[in-house]
């Protein structure tokens, strides 16, 4: 015990050393589960995406037609608001430009903020350019599996640092949506489900915006 201990302190002062762990956070290697509410069913026959707000025409994909769409691979450090991060965690899934650059979503130019809603009315918010980002993705699989339901089966939005790339704006994981099922896009900003429960409305892991 006492050698695993050491060693995650070790790898801990690595990544520090390293400038890839944020102020305040300490390294975990398991993948905590956190959120609000019961981990909800899935049906994959009545299961829809949906897309609309500041967009030319409202977006409906099925199960099926999601899973058709072209899948991306990426390798996120993620940083929780409760203090711990988890590095180079493997995700795969869709990235929204996606959506844009197959032509099934084409945003107005109005639109310059996107609202996350997932099951049970939970949201959370984010400015279009975090969304757009490399380190933004629609996931389905994580660690190449089908990401596990109390992680957000069968779709999350998840965000994270990708390693060297410090023009990345990276948020806190929160700021991802387990268990999602649609983007709002929206003209102006409002605070999602923990922004109004004083969480921070930008939450960035290197500036400690945990708080409003």
């Amino acid at each position: 015990m006492l050698d695993s201990i050491f060693k995650r302190k070790k790898e801990e002062e690595e990544m520090r050393a390293a400038g890839r762990l944020p102020p305040g956070q300490s390294l975990t290697n398991r993948f905590p589960v956190l959120h609000y509410g019961p981990v909800p069913r899935f049906d994959p026959a009545t299961w829809d995406f949906r897309a609309w707000g500041e967009v030319e025409q409202p977006l409906r994909l099925t199960w099926e037609e999601f899973s058709q769409l072209p899948r991306s691979r990426i390798k996120l450090d993620l940083h929780c608001v409760t203090a711990w991060s988890k590095f180079d965690t493997l995700w795969e899934g869709v990235p929204v430009r996606v959506l844009i650059e197959k032509g099934l979503l084409k945003l107005k130019p109005t639109a310059r903020y996107v609202m996350q809603h997932a099951e049970y009315g939970f949201t959370v918010n984010l400015p279009l350019d975090v969304v757009l980002q490399d380190n933004f993705l629609l996931a389905t699989h994580y660690d190449g599996a089908p990401i596990e339901p109390e992680h957000g089966y069968p779709l999350r939005g998840v965000v994270g640092a990708l390693p060297g790339r410090e023009d990345l704006v990276t948020p806190y994981l929160w700021k991802g949506a387990k268990w999602l099922r649609g983007l709002e896009f929206m003209a102006h900003d409002r605070p999602g489900f923990w922004e109004e429960a004083g969480y921070h409305n930008e939450a960035d892991v290197w500036k400690e915006q945990r708080y409003g």
